[in-house]
């Protein structure tokens, strides 16, 4: 009997452990290249910029650093957005806080996605956009990839 019960607790001990290891996928990196070019349709604008970051499929955060710069005016808004790369433009999903009012800037964040938004990110489905006045649909645009 205590042979069994040890042999039990050892079988579960190993289960846990396996499973634990089989949870636990890397941290990845989130890129993207902002352009005029990339809004649908696209726009004329000579403002260019980039998105980096890390994500953590485990947890569903995304920490990121937008670097923009050459806008036409100030930032009005920035969000992620769902959205197919080359075809869609789609309602906010994530908004941006911390925004410059430059037109040459940066800003960062953590945010914990939801599990539409991780699908989402994973199948290259979401980006990053920048609006301003004369741009209010989006300025600069980066089509989000992870790996």
């Amino acid at each position: 009997m205590k042979k069994a019960l040890l042999s039990a607790l050892a079988g579960l001990v190993l289960l846990s452990a396996c499973k634990k290891d089989d949870e636990s996928v890397p941290t990845m990196q989130v890129s993207g290249t902002l352009s005029g070019s990339n809004e649908v349709p696209a726009v004329t604008a000579s403002g260019s910029g980039s998105v980096t970051g890390t994500y953590t499929p485990s947890t569903k955060v995304l920490n990121y650093t937008i670097t923009y710069t050459g806008l036409t005016g100030a930032p009005t808004g920035a969000h992620l957005h769902y959205g197919n790369p080359k075809h869609t433009t789609a309602a906010p999903t994530v908004p941006f806080s911390g925004i410059p009012t430059t037109t040459s800037g940066s800003f960062g964040g953590t945010v914990t996605l939801n599990a539409m938004q991780a699908d989402s990110l994973m199948a290259g489905r979401i980006y990053a956009n920048i609006h301003t006045s004369a741009n209010s649909g989006g300025e600069l645009r980066a089509n989000l990839t992870v790996k």
